[in-house]
């Protein structure tokens, strides 16, 4: 176990997740930026079809048929949105919810936010979300397609916001750097992880349930800069 550990922190030290802005969110392996006209070429060439009455696409996504909506910032896409085109009932909307969380617990391209959010059998979630205003979703880090190596600046600056200011990376021992790699994931995770996520959540509609699924490219998201 000992060994694990110490390899999986030499890994985090020597190679992580890549941090560039061109690393964003990608959805059936299409980046989620560029404009809408792109995003929209890019998935018909997925067999994805334009409804132009309703302005969505439609195709079909993990077994299931669905609808996408395409959300832009100053004219670049930030996040692209899959929901269920048909609506199910409380019983069968649980399942598929708990099924989701299976699948992307198991799928190493994605890291969770969020403990064990799988649904218990007794959950009564039409009553929750009518009374309560209870939401039900469960949140992932999309993991970086490559792995690069951090450069010993983003390490020191990674040190330097964590309180260690005149601390650079090369100056420390083994020991400290293996003591220190926490500091860099929680960087990382702030700078460039978090700008990349995708969540789902189960929408309602009287008595309707769907799944819709975010792929969302935090860095077009709106951050007050029009305002």
């Amino acid at each position: 176990m000992k060994m694990r550990c110490f390899s999986f922190l030499m890994f985090l030290m020597l190679g992580v997740y890549a941090f560039a802005q061109k690393d964003v969110t990608q959805f059936l392996g299409i980046p989620v930026d560029g404009t809408e006209a792109e995003m929209v070429r890019k998935l018909q060439a997925k067999g994805f079809k334009r409804n132009s009455l309703l302005g969505w696409m439609e195709g079909e996504f993990n077994g299931r048929e669905v609808v996408l909506l395409i959300a832009t910032n100053n004219n670049k896409v930030w996040r692209v949105a899959v929901r269920d085109k048909w609506a199910t009932d409380e019983a069968n909307i649980k399942f598929r919810f708990n099924d989701l969380c299976r699948q992307f617990s198991k799928n190493e391209k994605y890291a969770p936010l969020n403990d064990n959010p799988e649904l218990p059998e007794e959950e009564k979630i039409g009553y929750e979300m009518l009374v309560n205003n209870k939401r039900y979703q469960s949140a992932y880090y999309q993991s970086p397609k490559d792995v690069i190596t951090l450069s010993e600046e983003e390490r020191t600056l990674a040190l330097s916001e964590a309180g260690l200011k005149d601390t650079s990376w090369d100056s420390l021992t083994l020991e400290e750097k293996i003591e220190q790699t926490p500091v860099l994931v929680y960087y990382m995770a702030d700078k460039y992880w978090s700008k990349k996520m995708v969540w789902f959540m189960i929408s309602k509609d009287a008595n309707d349930y769907r799944i819709v699924i975010y792929y969302d490219n935090e860095y077009n998201h709106a951050d007050g800069e029009d305002l």
